[in-house]
């Protein structure tokens, strides 16, 4: 009797780690774009992506940098303090956008420019994502994550 309990609770084990695997393929390949890697533009210019890899770039706006274009075309570059890249991006950019403040893009590099496909603009005068504040703390650029746009 002992030895049925014990091949039971084997089994349900070996079962339990095959459901966690097959819902973890499942979501992986539903969502592959969930998983996004976070990228600062000195990594980027350090070790450029593929051109069909979709990421995230993040830093300041460089200021100076915001040209409007015809329609919706919008062109910046995004810094860390270490390096730029610039950035195409066509729609509407979300309200606290502007020069000098925190940015995240979602999009792809195409021949040097990051054509984005989303913006995200920090949500309120002082937030700004870990991340952003991480690669430009590492750039030497000093943040205040509770005073708003970072300064040398």
């Amino acid at each position: 009797m002992k030895g049925l309990k014990k091949q039971r609770r084997i089994q349900i084990i070996v079962l339990a780690f095959l459901a966690m695997g097959a819902s973890f393929a499942a979501f992986y390949l539903a969502a592959p774009d969930a998983l996004q890697y976070f990228r600062a533009p000195s990594e980027v210019v350090e070790s450029p992506p593929g051109p069909n890899e979709t990421f995230r770039i993040g830093g300041l706006v460089e200021e100076g940098s915001l040209v409007r274009g015809q329609g919706a075309e919008i062109t910046f570059r995004v810094t860390d303090g270490g390096a730029a890249i610039p950035v195409r991006y066509e729609g509407v950019l979300p309200d606290l956008f502007g020069e000098g403040e925190g940015v995240v893009a979602t999009g792809r590099l195409v021949d040097g420019t990051f054509v984005a496909t989303e913006i995200l603009a920090k949500h309120d005068e002082t937030y700004m994502p870990k991340e952003v504040i991480d690669a430009l703390k590492e750039q030497g650029v000093y943040v205040d994550p509770n005073a708003g746009p970072a300064t040398n």
